[in-house]
């Protein structure tokens, strides 16, 4: 089940999802902006989702993102089997069909994870156990902050169903964080309370829609440049909020990616570009990001 989206939030916080590059990116943005006086920590709500879910995780519970700045000794970052490219192949099919119905799209998906999973399953469940314990290094707390509401979304694989959970639903986060970035082709889904769940992307991407109703949302989409799209903060109102500010790669950070997102050797190329992209950011979110700030909206 889905939960209720709540409107008496001051500032959310949206992280979407990227992949090892997106996650280093988000890292260093992040980590940056919070030096520079921008604390996107003291969000009244975060939202995360794959990457997303990890950087949120780690920012939410109070933690320095600065010591995602190097990836040699972070486990858990890329996918312990390497990227299936058939599976990959058949999962972007099914997303990329028009007029497929998103639900379904979803069905589809999951059933290719599951018949992936259970082609080798020794192979698989000992990939889940090794995402987990890469996730829990990484993320370093199992327990859920108790300031700030944070939101980790999830699909469920058999159903396609999407899940959100937060601090109430019963699920540690270090499970709610692998589930999120669990993305099929990838990564194996992940077992909770006997049912297996994959990436959260496959919602809705970063999932912006579950912070309506705030005042002010920032929104930091690592993919934007593979989907383009109008931002979302030409039009504030789709997400309910009075302001929106969307923060995507630069063109050097969309360089220092790569072509492939679970490329651990451009990490630090991406988490630098994230440094360097954050005093523009910053510029951009200072003025919108105090307690009861105007209305407006921009790009960084």
């Amino acid at each position: 089940m889905e939960l209720e989206t709540a409107t008496a939030f001051d500032r959310a916080l949206v992280l979407g999802p990227g992949g090892v590059v997106g996650t280093a990116w988000m890292a260093g943005l992040v980590g940056e902006l919070g030096r520079r006086g921008v604390d996107l920590g003291v969000a009244d709500l975060t939202v995360g989702t794959s990457a997303g879910a990890i950087v949120g995780a780690l920012l939410a519970t109070g933690q320095d993102l600065g010591r995602l700045a190097e990836v040699s000794s972070r486990p858990g970052l890329a996918a312990r089997r390497g990227v299936d490219a058939a599976v990959a192949g058949a999962v972007f099919a099914v997303l990329g069909r028009h007029g497929l119905e998103p639900g379904e799209a979803r069905r589809r998906v999951g059933r290719i994870a599951l018949d992936h999973a259970d082609s080798d399953r020794d192979a698989s469940a000992e990939a889940e156990r090794a995402l987990l314990a890469g996730r829990g290094a990484l993320i370093g707390s199992d327990v859920w902050p108790t300031e700030g509401e944070l939101l980790i979304t999830a699909v469920e694989a058999a159903t396609g169903e999407p899940v959100v959970w937060d601090r109430t639903s019963g699920v540690p986060l270090v499970h709610a964080v692998a589930a999120s970035s669990a993305f099929p082709a990838a990564e194996p889904p992940v077992s909770v309370r006997g049912r297996r769940y994959m990436d959260g992307a496959l919602r809705a991407g970063s999932n912006a829609d579950l912070a309506a109703g705030a005042r002010t949302v920032v929104v930091i989409e690592p993919l934007a440049h593979l989907s383009p799209r109008e931002p979302l903060d030409q039009h504030p109102t789709a997400v309910g909020a009075r302001t929106v500010v969307t923060v995507v790669p630069d063109a050097e950070a969309v360089r220092a990616f790569g072509p492939d997102l679970n490329d651990r050797a451009n990490w630090a190329a991406a988490y630098r570009a994230g440094l360097a992209q954050a005093p523009a950011a910053a510029g951009r979110l200072r003025p919108v990001w105090e307690p009861g700030s105007g209305p407006g909206g921009s790009r960084a």
